[in-house]
């Protein structure tokens, strides 16, 4: 069994992130908080519309005859992966990194590991959270600025993630 060893910085170094990111970030996910379990469960149900057999990634979802709507493993778990993104990425400009638990991010990297996530599944992930945030912000607050915003802080959480993907012998 190999074990999973990175830090909670993205190559080594500060992130940079600008003030405006920050502020564009900060303003949105204020009004996004409120209903965070509903956003959250539409930012799973996009990737599954967009990438269907993304279902199967999920255990709790492999056999489950449930609709996706519905079931109340995947609310539950859409909701804290979006607040987790969601907060990491306000506080990404303080805190000059990706903040979660570094056990948080050990146990999401040897998750993803372990599923055989890649660069097409985070892809995925990164266009569907985008939509999701431009369909929850009132239509005259999404902008391309906030859309950069929002796809650098995701850009920075997959590669805080990716560090912990990377298994490294045993002696």
């Amino acid at each position: 069994m190999a074990l999973l060893k990175g830090s909670n910085s993205v190559s080594g170094g500060a992130v940079s992130f600008s003030e405006e990111q920050e502020a564009l970030v900060l303003e949105s996910w204020a009004i996004m908080k409120k209903d965070s379990a509903n956003i959250g469960l539409r930012f799973f149900l996009k990737i599954f519309e967009v990438a269907p057999s993304a279902r199967q990634l999920f255990p709790f979802l492999r056999n489950s005859d449930v609709p996706l709507d519905k079931n109340p493993r995947l609310k539950t778990h859409a909701m804290s992966v979006f607040v987790m993104t969601c907060e990491a990425a306000a506080q990404l400009r303080k805190a000059g990194k990706i903040t979660v638990r570094d056990t948080t991010l050990e146990r999401l990297g040897a998750t993803h590991l372990k599923d055989g996530v890649g660069v097409a599944q985070f892809e995925v992930a990164r266009f569907a959270l985008l939509e999701t945030i431009k369909e929850a912000v009132p239509a005259d607050m999404w902008s391309p600025a906030m859309k950069g915003a929002w796809g650098e802080a995701f850009d920075q959480m997959v590669e805080a993630i990716k560090q912990e993907m990377k298994p490294i012998a045993c002696y």
